[in-house]
């Protein structure tokens, strides 16, 4: 069985517009002058605790922001103007996957379970995932514990394992569990940070995307250009 490994945020889900908001409001319950969006979103992937242990540093008020964040959170996923939309074509390629027989899909994300769970009632997902790792379940990325466990949960070899993310912390735990790392440019980092941290192949799109795990799926069949 292979295992294809997707990050939530920046790559599934276009959630940008929710977590600006929702550290702005963090930020704003301490008096602090938030992040740049470009430096808010350039943390998207880390554990919330590690996220603003990075923005203000390990002396400021990390657990606070963390926990403001949280609250915030939850309050913004009732706007209809934050919504969460899923990125082109992310729904027509997990239903191409989970038609295969020797596929099985996970979750490595810096959500927290109880996030990752409205994502998965919201989408109709409860059974598409065999196994799902969370910033509850592990280490924060770049740590490699979220593919580990994952492999170890469904019996999967790292060299039958793809980690798909959108930042250099997806690109790096890929690498430091010794799996397959493709990075998708659309997400919330840049194509060059991906590129830097490891990056086996950096695809454009969804149907990108099919096409490179059609060579790690059926290398005969599919052989690298």
């Amino acid at each position: 069985m292979k295992l294809v490994i997707f990050d939530v945020d920046g790559t599934l889900v276009d959630s940008q517009n929710i977590i600006v908001a929702a550290q702005h409001a963090a930020f704003a319950a301490y008096g602090l002058e938030p992040p740049s969006r470009e430096m808010s979103l350039s943390i998207v992937g880390l554990s919330l605790v590690e996220a603003f242990t990075v923005l203000v540093g390990p002396k400021g008020p990390v657990e606070g922001l963390a926990e403001a964040y949280k609250n915030a959170f939850g309050s913004l996923r009732l706007d209809p103007a934050l919504a969460e939309p899923l990125f082109p074509g992310a729904e027509a390629c997990l239903d191409w996957l989970r038609g295969r027989e020797d596929v099985l899909l996970g979750i490595a994300t810096g959500k927290s379970r109880r996030g990752v769970g409205h994502l998965l009632d919201r989408h109709g997902w409860e059974r598409v995932f065999a196994t799902i790792q969370t910033a509850d379940d592990a280490p924060s990325k770049p740590h490699p514990a979220m593919i580990r466990q994952a492999m170890e949960e469904v019996g999967a070899s790292p060299e039958d394992t793809v980690m798909i993310g959108d930042s250099s912390f997806d690109m790096e735990m890929a690498k430091a569990a010794g799996v397959l790392p493709i990075g998708v440019s659309w997400g919330f980092q840049p194509v060059a940070a991906l590129k830097e941290a490891g990056a086996g192949r950096i695809v454009g799109s969804y149907a990108e995307l099919e096409g490179a795990l059609r060579r790690f799926l059926d290398p005969l069949s599919h052989p690298a250009a």
